[in-house]
């Protein structure tokens, strides 16, 4: 387990910081923001939860012990001496596929893209849903510039998928979804 007892240390007071394992790279570096892009998307869940309910808060709530796999991941280089670092796994991505799965057969077929708003639950969902594309692109440029542990896309991937899918679900089942009605401002 993780222990704090000081939460400032001034080591990033140059602008670095340091990634697991004790390199440092600058606070811009393309690995840095894809974890700190995964930490957006466990805090815009965790603003969601406000607003669920029973077994769906509980599935966000895994959620975000997986977002902080995924973070250790992403802030763990792949270098000598890391054979045994916190790497998500594919058995959480099939969970989510499972998941994802269970809660789309409830759900009518859409006939058009779905507005985020609707409820409250439904549209801090869908921020939720968009930060996690933001560090799905990140992830993926990050991947082009250095080695990574590939489950880290397919994660992020289906975790946009969960969260739209929660979304519609948080609007009634779909029934208050918001479509988007092509030209209709012309």
């Amino acid at each position: 387990m993780v222990k704090l007892n000081k939460i400032y240390t001034r080591t990033g007071d140059k602008g670095d910081t340091g990634l697991i394992g004790g390199a440092r790279r600058p606070k811009y570096d393309l690995r840095v923001e894809a974890y700190g892009t995964v930490d957006e998307t466990n805090a815009a869940i965790g603003l969601a939860r406000l607003y669920t309910k029973g077994a769906h808060d509980e599935m966000l709530k895994r959620i975000q012990h997986d977002l902080f796999d995924t973070g250790a991941d992403l802030a763990t280089p792949y270098t000598a001496g890391t054979d045994k670092a916190l790497r998500i796994t594919d058995v959480q991505v099939k969970r989510l596929e499972k998941e994802i799965d269970a809660l789309n057969a409830k759900l009518s077929p859409l006939n058009s893209f779905v507005l985020p708003g609707g409820t409250a639950a439904s549209a801090h969902l869908h921020l939720a849903r968009t930060v996690a594309r933001r560090a799905e692109r990140i992830i993926c440029a990050l991947a082009t510039a250095e080695k990574i542990n590939p489950v880290s896309i397919k994660y992020i991937n289906r975790l946009s998928d969960f969260l739209f899918v929660m979304a519609r679900i948080a609007n009634s089942n779909g029934d208050k979804d918001v479509l988007w009605e092509p030209a209709i401002n012309r």
